[in-house]
């Protein structure tokens, strides 16, 4: 019986450091996929700008931001079934991408959270210096009791953005909309209480990982409902974990993936930043698949 302890533990050894040496030399492919979302809708603003100055880039759409962003074909859904048009400023293209956004969520949860969205991906950014200055006091800030009323407060905005925009009919989160403030700031189309919020968006980042995401995206809150059935889903493989907290400490969103058999939370955005191709430090261990694992899940 020891002897096969010891041939177990060998094993995992093995697994383990193979797991470290293959991340070593990984390369990111999440981080090429947000820079090339977040470049593209930077110049598709930009490229909107130049349009009314008569100049305009060749193989750019001239659409607005607007016209780009999935969470338009939301907050149109009751004008569109009850009016059968649009809200003010929404194009079609929006209620198309809103399609993509939620099949994509079906399949894999928030990956557009995770992966494509790109104030998500400027909150992550500017977090990476605040990580430096605070090391492992970055990201726990909040009391987690107090986190776990404030994760609530996004579904609050959602009701209130849904149930304005239905009454009024115009697209009245613009003018609170970080994400809209952060591509049009230098327009002059944008509202200061759009611009404040972007700048305590902006400090919050320091201290907090996607501090927008975690309490007050409405979008945010929309997705977070496909992770209680995404087909694929976060597992823990409980017989090969070796309970050393890493894809806790891993997770932007401070979810206990070390206490998960399945990751069901409503705030898990798909980053994969837990598994073990990230961070967890044996194979096969924290995995996004269909089915179930070999420790099997709880």
């Amino acid at each position: 019986m020891a002897a096969q302890e010891d041939s177990n533990e060998t094993g995992r050894a093995g697994k383990t450091r193979k797991g470290a040496s293959r991340r070593k030399r990984k390369i990111s492919i999440r981080t090429f996929v947000q820079i090339f979302f977040f470049a593209l809708i930077a110049l598709i603003a930009i490229n909107h700008s130049l349009e009314k100055q008569g100049v305009e880039i060749a193989f750019l759409s001239s659409a607005s931001l607007h016209a780009v962003c999935p969470f338009g074909g939301v907050v149109s859904i009751y004008q569109y079934f009850t009016a059968g048009t649009y809200v003010h400023k929404i194009h079609e293209s929006a209620f198309i991408l809103m399609y993509i956004v939620f099949a994509l969520a079906l399949l894999v949860g928030p990956a557009f959270c995770g992966w494509a969205c790109p104030l998500g991906s400027f909150q992550e950014w500017l977090g990476k210096p605040g990580r430096k200055i605070f090391k492992k006091r970055f990201n726990k800030f909040v009391p987690p009791k107090l986190d776990s009323y404030l994760r609530y407060l996004r579904y609050a905005v959602l009701i209130w953005v849904l149930y304005v925009t239905a009454t009024t009919a115009t697209l009245f989160f613009a003018d609170y909309d970080p994400y809209y403030a952060l591509f049009n700031f230098w327009t002059g189309e944008v509202a200061v209480s759009a611009l404040i919020i972007l700048g305590v968006v902006i400090v919050a980042s320091l201290f907090v990982e996607r501090p927008f995401c975690k309490y007050a995206c409405p979008y945010g809150a929309v997705l977070g409902v496909f992770n209680l059935f995404r087909i694929f889903k976060i597992k823990r493989n409980v017989a090969t974990c070796i309970d050393c907290k890493a894809c806790d400490r891993a997770c932007p969103m401070n979810i206990d993936v070390s206490e998960s058999g399945t990751v069901r939370d409503h705030q898990c955005i798909s980053c994969l930043k837990c598994t073990s191709e990230n961070s967890c430090p044996v194979d096969d261990t924290v995995e996004m698949m269909v089915g179930t694992l070999s420790g099997g899940d709880r």
